[in-house]
């Protein structure tokens, strides 16, 4: 698809973790590319958004939770069929709320064997790079 190798989109993805290390995955709802696959959850930077602003935007609109800080953590460029996208991942450990489906999306918190399937595509390498931070310690 010619559309796929154009300008990458630029994302939002957020990894909220608990002081335990688990971490809140989302299940991308139907109607979508990818219905029914595990995600972090996070959206599209809007026109003249700065990454972070998208980051809590799409928060507060698809779980409810608001995110009062995060730390960038890594980028990634994945292209699916129907896009190109640029990752921009942040992980929070400060945030208020506990998540909703507010767009009938499910989701879980996962620790260190994340048991759901199928997962994204991009998020899969990104779970072992995760681990050695979450589990380091």
């Amino acid at each position: 698809m010619q559309q796929a190798a154009s300008r990458p989109i630029d994302v939002a993805v957020g990894i909220v973790m608990r002081p335990n290390g688990d971490v809140l995955l989302g299940q991308r709802p139907a109607g979508k590319p990818y219905a029914g696959y595990w995600e972090f959850p996070g959206g599209k930077v809007e026109a003249g958004e700065s990454i972070f602003a998208a980051l809590q935007r799409e928060f507060v609109e698809e779980l409810g939770l608001t995110i009062v800080g995060a730390q960038e953590w890594c980028c990634v460029e994945h292209v699916y069929e129907h896009a190109h996208v640029r990752l921009h991942f942040y992980i929070s450990r400060d945030w208020r709320g506990e998540p909703q489906s507010l767009e009938g999306q499910a989701f879980a918190w996962q620790g260190a064997a994340v048991g759901l399937t199928p997962l994204l595509p991009a998020t899969i390498p990104l779970l072992e790079w995760l681990d050695q931070l979450r589990y380091a310690r």
